[in-house]
């Protein structure tokens, strides 16, 4: 439970200081401790990657709070692009079975490569870019949430360098991109808790692939570390959070890369 509350408290730093929710910086971990605790060994990355995802609603939830209380959520962006992204989640569920999770990683590596390079050559966006309509942002938000539910992402990933493209300042794409991963976490959440509903062999305390130990003890270490890293977030240079963020984009888009090839 002590390596559960820290891991938490490291990720939850995470998500305050950059938007992102978690759950894929906690999967490789998680799957690694679960595999030392012998842990349903038929079902290791099922469980992490359950786990992860609904830790995203905590930790998200914290992170939204203290953005919000420091004015740096957008919300007529969050509601218009949060339908699609739910859809989009949704959607993912029935595609997963036809896309290459080969193709999938690769698709994924060019897209955050691609975001991550921007933000750590710090380009400005053109003094005339701004945020598509409404229309479009469903359409992009629809396609992000496919991603990320095949993914197991929370979507920052995408949404933070999407809106920096079209202009929005760093620390309200980094609150605005925390809130957008709160309904997909909870829709990857429910898919994860009734696919593993009825598996044999899960430990107990299992609700589906979600498993309750290790989410207690992450939520008690998140929701203390969230706030801290949001205010951390409205105090750092800019550049400093651009290249925090760029690198963390290139070690996730290399691992998922490497877990695949």
């Amino acid at each position: 439970m002590l390596i559960y509350f820290a891991t938490g408290a490291f990720v939850g730093f995470l998500a305050g200081l950059l938007g992102i929710g978690g759950g894929m910086t906690l999967v490789p971990l998680l799957a690694s401790m679960f595999t030392a605790q012998q842990l349903a060994p038929d079902h290791v990355v099922h469980i992490a990657l359950g786990t992860g995802m609904s830790s995203i609603v905590f930790t998200s939830s914290a992170s939204v709070r203290a953005h919000h209380r420091l004015g740096g959520v957008d919300w007529s962006l969050v509601r218009r692009m949060g339908p699609g992204m739910v859809i989009g989640t949704l959607l993912a569920t029935a595609l997963s079975g036809w896309v290459s999770q080969r193709a999938l990683a690769l698709a994924f590596t060019v897209i955050v490569y691609a975001g991550a390079t921007q933000l750590l050559l710090g380009r400005k966006p053109s003094a005339a870019r701004t945020l598509p309509g409404r229309t479009a942002l469903m359409a992009i938000g629809l396609l992000f949430g496919v991603v990320c539910g095949l993914v197991s992402a929370g979507g920052a990933f995408l949404t933070v360098p999407f809106m920096l493209f079209c202009g929005v300042s760093m620390t309200t794409a980094i609150g605005t991109g925390a809130a957008l991963g709160l309904p997909v976490a909870l829709i990857g959440t429910l898919g994860y808790v009734f696919s593993g509903w009825q598996v044999p062999g899960l430990p107990p305390l299992a609700l589906g692939f979600v498993y309750g130990p290790a989410l207690l003890g992450i939520v008690a270490g998140s929701v203390l570390t969230a706030p801290i890293g949001a205010r951390a977030a409205h105090r750092l240079p800019v550049a400093t959070l651009r290249r925090i963020f760029a690198c963390l984009l290139y070690a996730l888009a290399t691992k998922m890369l490497w877990s695949y090839l």
